[in-house]
């Protein structure tokens, strides 16, 4: 079933308004392949009954199942581990100081569009082998969010196969994975059970946490949001770090420089400026 140019620009403005994903007109065959199956199993003559039905559910499940076949969740372990090295040897170290001399024992980090887990458990294992056997006396665990329903249920079962983890270091994936017969591994489930999967929408305007967060990785997803969609949400993003927080983004990504919120820190990586 092909999809008209009305028919795209339509889904395209829904995708845009709901998740803030900017599809361009080199994204028309994509949408089509990926929708014509979801067309075919609801009975649909055309997209036009097709987005009908999305925008008149009030459960918003097709609206989910949309976003959900739209959304692009490309990742795998130890993905741009340069990120990885610079937190575990410098960003936790200099957290962790500050907290004690304040006297505090929390740490909270948020890994927004997380995917299939890949980056959520990478920085689990990295914090569990940091502070060790004193983990136990931290208030310690992670956040880690997507739009994506179908992300977030296979990041939950945390099961992967051996390709998917082929650049992580060995020691990790003794100490963290249990292999199954099928030779797919399992995140242990210590790890699993220190991070919290929750669905999210990053185009909230009003994001809903209580406290700020000292970490957010955020990385290669606002590469499918335009220039004011990307600027928004860096500005939401500073409103829940704490000064001196970390902001980590894809490195085909940029918050420019000249964000007042914001200290240019390395490639990717970006520092909370405190208020005044």
């Amino acid at each position: 079933m092909e999809i008209t140019d009305r028919q795209f620009r339509r889904i395209s403005k829904l995708i845009y308004e709901r998740a803030g994903i900017n599809l361009t007109e080199g994204k028309k065959t994509l949408v089509q392949g990926r929708l014509s199956k979801v067309l075919h199993r609801m009975g649909c003559d055309s997209f036009d009954e097709y987005l009908d039905i999305v925008e008149r559910d009030r459960s918003h499940q097709s609206l989910t199942e949309l976003i959900d076949r739209i959304a692009t969740n490309h990742t795998y372990f130890w993905r741009e581990n340069g990120h990885f090295d610079y937190f575990s040897r410098e960003v936790l170290p200099e957290i962790v100081q500050h907290k004690r001399e304040r006297g505090e024992n929390d740490l909270r980090i948020w890994c927004a569009g997380c995917s299939f887990g890949d980056e959520a458990y990478t920085l689990m294992m990295l914090m569990m082998e940091y502070f060790g056997d004193s983990y136990r006396n931290w208030t310690a665990g992670l956040l880690a969010t997507d739009i994506s329903s179908d992300a977030l249920s296979r990041a939950i079962q945390g099961v992967y196969s051996a390709d998917r983890l082929r650049e992580l270091p060995r020691y990790l994936l003794l100490r963290y994975f249990r292999k199954n017969g099928d030779g797919s591994y399992q995140v242990a489930e210590a790890v699993r059970n220190e991070i919290v999967f929750r669905r999210f929408n990053l185009m909230r305007e009003i994001f809903p946490f209580r406290q700020p967060f000292d970490v957010i990785f955020c990385r290669n997803v606002m590469i499918y949001f335009d220039k004011p969609t990307r600027d928004a949400l860096v500005r939401r993003f500073a409103g829940f770090t704490v000064p001196g927080g970390y902001l980590f983004i894809g490195h085909s990504e940029s918050i420019g420089r000249n964000n007042a919120a914001w200290e240019y820190v390395r490639p990717a990586v970006y520092r909370r400026v405190a208020a005044g």
